[in-house]
């Protein structure tokens, strides 16, 4: 097997592990996601693909980039609880396997970075192999990680966050610069921190760990957006947090925020349909299947097949007659 080699020129994912989307000319997932969270004309969209049939969906429907969550989505494949329980590797197979169906690029949720600073680059290495774009790592602590919004929230001492993020820019640097760091910062509504840490530490990360983006958790305002945007140049978010609605695109902008967090929306979406096909099946049987089809014969949905480069029925005839073949 190919073997990545310190400060190489190499692409986005070990050639074992290309994607059918891949092609000699194609821009590297890692360099593709640096490009989109720079980009300044308009808002770049997070969303999650819950697996990677459903991601090819949304590649169909325009999407640019996926964020593939602890809880959200490995935890959709385990049935697991975004409660630390979930291992490095069990993220880390479940994002690669989502990001090598599709050539938006996938930003995996590293959690607390899976231990100390070693297992922080060992994390970062592994993502990088496995055609995973970018990686995102909170500052909770490692024993008492809570999920996003669940009370009890602490944040490490600044000086052990700082290290944690320094390790996984260091450890990108040394395989592939494009690898994007996101840093999120919870300080917010810790119950041993506040707000105005909360800004201390965005400025520390970007400018002494020297992470790729930052994100803050929990703003309570508009006016705390403002803020937090205010300490921090280059790519910036925060997740809605106590806000009482999610923010318009064009209010973004107005923000001076190019990209939006709303992973959880196709969650939602995908549970609500299911919840009523469901009950109604229950109650009509067969005939619940035929009025679904029926309603949508003048509206197609796109079936999140292989495509006919890749690796499917379509290559494994082609295969199986160029093997058969003697002399």
């Amino acid at each position: 097997m190919c073997q990545l080699r310190r400060n190489e020129a190499m692409p986005g994912r070990d050639p074992a592990m290309q994607s059918s989307h891949d092609t000699p000319n194609a821009v590297r997932p890692t360099t593709r996601l640096r490009q989109l969270i720079n980009r300044t004309d308009r808002v770049l969209s997070v969303l999650h693909p819950p697996n990677a049939a459903c991601a090819r969906i949304m590649e169909k429907a325009g999407c640019e980039v996926g964020f593939v969550g602890t809880g959200g989505v490995v935890g959709g494949y385990t049935g697991l609880a975004d409660v630390g329980a979930l291992t490095m590797l069990e993220c880390v197979t479940v994002a690669g396997w989502i990001a090598q169906s599709v050539s938006f690029p996938v930003i995996m949720d590293g959690d607390t970075g899976h231990g100390v600073i070693m297992a922080v680059r060992r994390m970062v290495r592994e993502c990088i192999r496995a055609g995973i774009a970018g990686v995102r790592i909170d500052d909770q602590p490692i024993e008492g990680k809570r999920r996003t919004q669940d009370a009890g929230i602490s944040v490490v001492p600044l000086d052990q966050a700082i290290a944690r993020y320094r390790a996984a820019v260091d450890m990108k640097n040394e395989f592939d610069r494009d690898f994007v760091v996101m840093a999120q910062c919870y300080a917010r509504d810790a119950a041993n921190s506040s707000f105005d840490d909360s800004l201390v530490r965005l400025k520390a990360y970007k400018q002494e760990a020297g992470v790729d983006w930052v994100q803050l958790e929990s703003p309570h305002s508009i006016d705390e957006i403002k803020r937090a945007r205010a300490v921090v140049d280059g790519p910036f978010s925060f997740m809605k947090g106590k806000m009482p609605r999610y923010l318009t695109l064009e209010e973004h902008l107005a923000l001076g925020v190019n990209i939006a967090w709303f992973p959880g929306f196709t969650h939602h979406v995908l549970w609500a349909a299911l919840w009523d096909f469901m009950n109604d099946f229950q109650s009509r049987g067969i005939a619940a299947w035929e009025d679904f089809v029926a309603s949508r014969r003048d509206r197609p949905y796109p079936e999140p097949m292989v495509e006919a480069d890749g690796e499917g029925a379509a290559m494994q005839q082609r295969l199986e007659e160029l093997y058969s073949r003697r002399g």
